[in-house]
């Protein structure tokens, strides 16, 4: 049976964790009437808290990302927080799944009644995060949680969504994860608030000395960013319990900051713009795919690419010239 908005929406805000994970996958849901359904309970969630924070936590597979968020999200349930973990997973590309095994490096964390943590599958998304992480911040602030962290897929230099949709950026490397000028590739490097490098307690001493001055030499070649800061680099061991509680201390003192010069409010309205314009581009696909005939006629002008009969460019043009031609028909 479908959910019952009204009910799903006061469970919510009661802090429910089962009508938060349900509302969540009512909004991952692609059947049409669950997307309006969707629409419509974001809409009734009224305005986002400024005192919110929603941390990005990138960085290459095996950096340790899960284990680090275990530390922090359990140090920040110290200090008071309550702590909503975004985790996305990749998904395959032959069979669509996902592993959605994250839960399993956060043991500690999954256990307090303080946490929530919902793994998601990026379902193609090329950005590093979820399809529908944006509305999931917004339900998961809804239910109370003050600090939201997510967790990007991992696969490298084009994770650069999960800024569009957070306050502040880690990014984790590891010692040998690459030189100087590694760290001035334009990207993910640009996005970082902080860059941390991570199971630092067994590393040889001439290697972490040489990994930190290498980002350290890099950092100035960056642009700055739109706070007017540059990311410092910080040392951690979450296993070790290292470097925990001075990560908490340091991006909690830059998030007091961006309150109090109101960076944090303008940088969320230009996020809602950036999220309008997503949104219409995907509206905009889900009026292609439903106008009449575009099945037929992406099939045969697939072909004529496919044989080389037609150009790529030309059948895009052809798709985009029927849509205009018969999408004015459409309900």
């Amino acid at each position: 049976m479908d959910p019952d908005p009204t009910e799903l929406l006061a469970a919510l805000r009661a802090g429910d964790r089962v009508a938060l994970a349900k509302t969540i996958t009512l909004i991952e849901s692609t059947r049409p009437t669950d997307r309006a359904l969707a629409i419509d309970l974001l809409d009734h969630l009224g305005p986002a808290q400024d005192t919110v924070m929603r941390l990005g936590i990138t960085g290459i597979p095996g950096v340790g990302k899960s284990t680090l968020i275990d530390a922090l999200g359990r140090h920040a349930i110290e200090q008071g927080r309550r702590v909503a973990v975004l985790a996305t997973d990749p998904s395959s590309q032959r069979s669509g799944g996902s592993i959605l095994g994250d839960k399993t490096r956060m043991d500690a964390l999954s256990r307090s009644e303080h946490a929530f943590i919902r793994p998601s599958p990026n379902s193609g998304m090329l950005g590093g995060v979820a399809r529908r992480t944006r509305e999931a911040i917004q339900l998961c602030e809804a239910a109370g949680y003050d600090l939201i962290l997510v967790e990007t897929v991992g696969v490298g230099q084009s994770e650069a969504d999960v800024d569009g949709m957070t306050d502040l950026n880690l990014l984790l490397t590891i010692a040998g994860a690459g030189d100087d000028l590694q760290g001035i590739k334009r990207g993910i490097m640009e996005s970082a608030d902080a860059i941390v490098v991570t199971k630092t307690q067994h590393l040889d001493a001439k290697m972490l000395t040489a990994t930190v001055q290498a980002l350290h030499h890099a950092i100035p070649f960056l642009p700055v960013r739109d706070s007017g800061r540059r990311p410092v680099v910080l040392r951690t061991d979450a296993l070790a319990g290292i470097g925990i509680a001075e990560l908490w201390s340091h991006v909690h003192g830059l998030f007091e900051q961006d309150l109090a010069s109101g960076r944090v409010r303008v940088r969320r309205m230009e996020q809602q713009v950036g999220w309008m314009k997503q949104a219409i581009a995907e509206g905009l696909q889900r009026l292609l795919n439903a106008t009449p005939g575009m099945d037929q006629t992406l099939a045969d002008l697939t072909e004529q690419v496919r044989t080389g009969r037609m150009g790529a460019l030309k059948a895009a043009e052809a798709v985009l010239e029927a849509f205009r031609t018969d999408g004015a028909r459409l309900p």
